[in-house]
């Protein structure tokens, strides 16, 4: 059980990065996969008023603020036409529609969790975040960075013209991923990610059905290091048959 000795409702961001540069203090995000930890946090920050809640649009871009929620994903009309459904089918397994609707962006991507649908899309749409200490920088990068003490404000996914798949195996239809598989295909080429192997997701370019071969998989109660890299395999190939229809 989490016990929070102090809770801040943050009023700027400025206010928010000073909060969390202690290591006993933690961003709330939508509070569903913290308040599962053991221990105790001294300060919670909460990001609710720095209006971190909305999907912006431009000419060549989506910026999602951090506290957008999973069912905004979900649900919006132009990430939908975007990833061809694609977007919307990352989410749709994420435990429930009362838990996607606190379930937050911010918290999902800073999280970097091994198991993270979220992070696998974001990952195959070339997605960069934005810190509000360590500026902007790839989802990649960052997803392999050990940053822990920042603040994260918004996803940015460009709007290039791709075409987008997203697969998972799951043991039953909610539960977490055995293995996740994103990918897009744009004039550059196939960009797939693998998460849940079950460490963090990675990308892969170029021959990627080749390249799968040299992940690591590891084993956990819900599968097996052979039992993932077999359905990797499986995933890649119907998802690059799906690019190509």
């Amino acid at each position: 059980m989490l016990s929070i000795k102090n809770y801040v409702r943050a009023q700027s961001l400025d206010e928010a990065y000073a909060l969390c540069q202690k290591k006993s203090s933690a961003v709330l995000g939508g509070m569903l996969w913290l308040k599962m930890q053991r221990g105790g946090v001294d300060t919670a920050i909460d990001l609710s008023d720095l209006g971190l809640d909305k999907i912006e649009e431009t000419e060549s871009e989506y910026r999602l603020g951090a506290m957008v929620t999973l069912r905004e994903l979900e649900k919006h009309p132009g990430l939908d036409a975007l990833t061809q459904g694609a977007m919307a089918e990352s989410v749709r397994h994420i435990v429930g529609v009362q838990f996607r609707n606190l379930a937050t962006v911010g918290g999902s991507v800073f999280g970097r969790f091994g198991f993270s649908d979220v992070l696998t899309m974001l990952l195959s749409l070339e997605a960069r975040v934005a810190l509000h200490g360590a500026g902007i920088m790839s989802l990649e990068d960052f997803a392999a960075s050990g940053i822990r003490r920042d603040i994260l404000t918004h996803v940015i996914i460009p709007k290039t013209p791709r075409k987008c798949v997203y697969l998972s195996q799951r043991n039953i239809s909610t539960d977490f991923p055995v293995l996740t598989c994103a990918l897009s295909r744009s004039d550059e080429g196939v960009l797939c990610a693998v998460g849940a192997r079950p460490g963090r997701a990675v990308c892969l370019r170029g021959d990627v059905a080749k390249l799968a071969d040299g992940l690591v998989f590891g084993s956990n109660t819900r599968a097996s290091a052979d039992y993932r890299r077999e359905i990797c395999r499986v995933l890649i190939r119907r998802g690059l048959e799906r690019l190509e229809g």
